[in-house]
């Protein structure tokens, strides 16, 4: 059973962090300056659009190799966290019909939770890094 657990948490952590790094990538391919432009939109700062994009690049290639997952993860629910609020719940869980809704974000964050809250995974370059009292 134990290895089972090991696994799915592992698939679920490299799921997540290549749906980051993908959305950190598209950021700055499509002009950070415009991802910038859209937070201010928001009533966001500028800037803050640049510090999301190198959390969903960067926490995104750490994630993939199990680096850093717990605190990573809290920054990825943040992050989605504003996301629904600023952006989505406006238009509702399925979206309208012109943008998405909030329900992958949900999901997203719901596994961002579980990554935070779940013990170390033996899959995970942490372990090599910084052994364990479990390893």
């Amino acid at each position: 059973m134990a290895i089972k657990n090991e696994v799915v948490t592992t698939i679920l952590r490299v799921f997540l962090g290549a749906t980051f790094l993908i959305h950190g990538v598209a950021k700055f391919q499509g002009g950070i300056e415009n991802t910038a432009g859209f937070f201010e939109s928001l009533g966001l700062p500028g800037f803050s659009a640049y510090v999301v994009a190198l959390i969903e690049l960067i926490g995104g290639i750490a994630v993939i190799l199990g680096i850093g997952t717990r605190v990573i993860s809290i920054l990825f629910a943040i992050v989605l966290a504003v996301a629904i609020v600023k952006v989505k719940i406006a238009v509702g869980f399925l979206g309208n019909g012109q943008m998405a809704g909030y329900e992958l974000d949900l999901a997203l964050m719901a596994i961002s939770i579980y990554l935070a809250a779940a013990n170390k995974s033996v899959l995970a370059l942490d372990n090599v890094l910084f052994r364990s009292e479990k390893a």
